[in-house]
C-alpha cells in the first residue's frame, strides 16, 4: 500500500490552525497525521517542563503513557533527542534502553522497541518538545524518513504554536505584560505538583482554578478523603498574584486543641507553661500570600471566633498578647465534611462558613474521572520504575481494566499506594533485575479483579449500586468521547444512543 505523501496530509491540518480547537484534538489529529506519512507502532508527542518531558497525545501506546512524567536525566535516548536539531535515528543494535520498552499496544510478554526516530520541537526558536516514532519492526525507516520528519517538525511546531496562541487568548487572568513579570520572577522557584487528568470532570476544576486563581477571593475545597486538595490548593496558589510570596500550611486536624491557637496566630514568651521564647504563628509566617487551612472543619469553635476575627479585620494577637498585629493573607480552606450540615449541628460558625465558602471547589472523585485513573496510574508506574531501577513497569490490559471497574473510596492517595506496593511485592518475587515488570490483575489486588469469580466470592465495590453504575457510564461515555474526538454524534452512534438522550444522560452524570 502506497504512502500517502506529506502534502496530502499537510491540507487538513493547515486548515485545522485557524480553528478554534480543544488541544487534544488537535495533537490526536497532528500524530494520526504523522502515522500516514511514516506508519510506526507508535508516535508520540512530548512537551518539555523544565527537566520532565510530559506526554501531551500518543498513539499506538499504552493509556497510562499519558500520565508518565519522562526525566530527561534517566532516558538518555530521550536526552540524545532533545541534544540534537536534526531528526535521530537510533542504530537497530544501540543498547540504550527506550523509555517505551513494554508500553507498545497490543504486546505481551517483553517484547522490546526495535526501530526509533526522533525530531525535537522548536517554537520560535525555543526547543518545545519532541515527536518520537516507535517500531516492533527492524529496518521499519527508510532513508528518506528522516527527511519526512524534518519537514513534518516544522508543520508539528506551528500546530503547537497555535494551540498555544489560542490558549493564551482565551485565558483571561492577568494582563500580559503581568504575565511576562511573573514568568521572569518565577525562574528558579520550585514548581508546584502537576494535576493530572483529562477528564472533562478534571478540566472543569481546572478552568474553575483558572478563574479563581487571579483573584484574592477566599476558597473551600471539598471532597472526600485523598482526592488530592492541596494539589488544588497549591495549583491556586502558584497561578494567582501571590505567587512570589509563601504558601503556608496546617492540618488542623494534626494538632491538640490546646495548641491550634498558638499555630495559627503565634504567642509571646510566658504565655503558657513551656513557652520560652516568642513564636510566630502561621498567619504571621504567610504575611503577603496565602495560608492554607487543610481539614477546616476539625477547628474547635473557640479558634473558630478569633479566626473569624482576623479574615474580618486582618488584624491578630499572639497567644498571651494584647498587641494587635496586621496581616494580609488570603485564605484558602479544605475540608472533607459537608459543614453546611456541621452548621445545622452546631459543630461549625455559621458565619465563618460563608466567610470561608466566598468560592467553593469541588474536587471529583477518582472514580468520577473516568480513564484518569489510567493517567494517574501511569504516573506513579513511572516514578516506581525509576524507585526500583527497572528498564520498564507496565500494566497488563486486564490490569487496567481492574483499575477501570474498582470505586476507588480512597481516591488518589489509595491508587498511589496500590501502585507502590503491587510495584515493590513483583519486583521482590521476581528474578528478573532491572528489566521490563508487568504487574497484572492479581498482583493489583482490588476486588474488582476479575469478572469471572465464581459467585460465592464475588466481593463488592465499597460503593452503592447506583454509584457503581453511574461511574460505569462515566467511563464508557469518557472513552467514546476520546475515541472519537469528543464528537458527541459519533460517540452517541457507537453507544447506540440517541444524541439527545446522550447529552440527557450525560448532564446528568456531570460530564456536560
Amino acid at each position: 500500500m502506497t504512502r500517502p505523501t506529506l502534502l496530502d496530509v499537510m491540507v487538513p491540518l493547515v486548515a485545522d490552525l485557524a480553528r478554534d480547537l480543544p488541544d487534544q484534538q488537535r495533537y490526536a489529529s497532528l500524530l494520526d497525521a504523522l502515522r500516514q506519512v511514516l506508519p510506526f507502532d507508535a508516535v508520540a508527542l512530548l512537551r518539555l517542563d523544565g527537566e520532565v518531558l510530559v506526554p501531551l497525545a500518543v498513539r499506538g501506546l499504552a493509556a497510562d503513557t499519558l500520565g508518565r512524567r519522562f526525566k530527561v536525566g534517566e532516558h538518555p535516548r530521550l536526552a540524545l533527542l532533545l541534544a540534537s536539531r536534526a531528526p535521530t535515528r537510533f542504530a537497530l543494535d544501540c543498547d540504550l534502553p527506550d523509555p517505551y520498552d513494554g508500553l507498545v499496544e497490543g504486546v505481551q510478554g517483553h517484547l522490546e522497541v526495535h526501530d526509533c526516530l526522533g525530531c525535537p520541537l522548536y517554537v520560535q526558536d525555543q526547543l518545545w518538545g519532541l515527536l518520537t516514532l516507535d517500531s516492533l519492526q527492524a529496518q521499519n525507516a527508510r532513508p528518506e524518513d528522516l527527511t519526512t520528519l524534518a519537514a513534518f517538525a516544522g508543520l508539528a511546531a506551528a500546530t503547537v504554536a497555535a494551540a498555544e496562541r489560542i490558549g493564551q487568548l482565551s485565558a483571561r487572568i492577568v494582563s500580559e505584560h503581568e504575565l511576562t513579570v511573573a514568568y521572569q520572577q518565577s525562574v528558579g522557584h520550585q514548581r508546584p505538583r502537576e494535576l493530572i487528568g483529562q477528564s472533562p470532570a478534571s478540566l472543569r476544576l481546572r478552568q474553575e482554578i483558572d478563574t479563581v486563581a487571579a483573584s484574592d477571593l477566599t476558597v473551600l475545597i471539598t471532597g472526600e478523603t485523598g482526592v488530592g486538595k492541596e494539589l488544588v490548593a497549591e495549583a491556586v496558589h502558584a497561578r494567582s498574584l501571590r505567587q512570589q510570596r509563601p504558601l503556608i500550611s496546617l492540618n488542623c486536624a494534626a494538632l491538640p486543641e490546646a495548641l491550634v491557637e498558638s499555630e495559627l496566630f503565634g504567642h509571646v514568651r510566658g504565655a503558657f507553661s513551656g513557652a520560652v521564647s516568642e513564636r510566630r504563628g502561621r498567619f504571621e509566617l504567610a504575611d503577603g500570600g496565602t495560608l492554607f487551612l487543610d481539614e477546616v472543619g476539625e477547628l474547635p469553635l473557640t479558634v473558630q471566633a478569633k479566626l473569624l476575627r482576623v479574615l474580618q479585620s486582618g488584624q491578630l494577637q499572639r497567644l498571651g498578647s494584647d498587641r494587635d498585629l496586621k496581616v494580609d493573607v488570603r485564605i484558602i480552606a479544605a475540608t472533607n465534611r459537608d459543614l453546611a450540615d456541621c452548621v445545622r449541628a452546631g459543630r461549625f460558625r455559621a458565619d465563618l462558613y460563608h466567610r470561608l465558602s466566598v468560592y467553593p471547589l469541588a474536587v471529583p472523585a477518582l472514580r468520577e474521572r473516568g480513564r484518569d485513573v489510567l493517567l494517574l496510574a501511569g504516573f506513579y508506574l513511572e516514578q516506581n520504575r525509576a524507585r526500583l531501577g527497572l528498564r520498564g513497569l507496565r500494566l497488563t490490559p486486564a490490569a487496567q481494566r481492574t483499575l477501570l471497574a474498582y470505586a476507588w473510596p480512597g481516591n488518589v492517595r489509595e491508587l498511589s499506594h496500590l501502585i507502590s506496593r503491587a510495584a515493590l511485592k513483583a519486583h521482590a518475587g521476581s528474578e528478573e533485575r532491572g528489566g521490563i515488570l508487568t504487574l497484572d490483575s492479581e498482583q493489583l489486588g482490588l476486588p474488582l479483579g476479575s469478572t469471572a469469580l465464581p459467585d460465592e466470592d464475588l466481593v463488592l465495590p465499597a460503593t452503592s449500586l447506583r454509584e457503581a453504575t453511574e461511574a460505569f457510564q462515566r467511563q464508557t461515555i469518557t472513552l467514546a468521547l476520546e475515541q472519537h474526538g469528543q464528537n458527541w454524534t459519533l460517540a452517541a452512534a457507537a453507544l447506540d444512543l440517541d444524541r439527545a438522550n446522550l447529552a440527557r444522560l450525560a448532564r446528568r452524570l456531570g460530564l456536560k
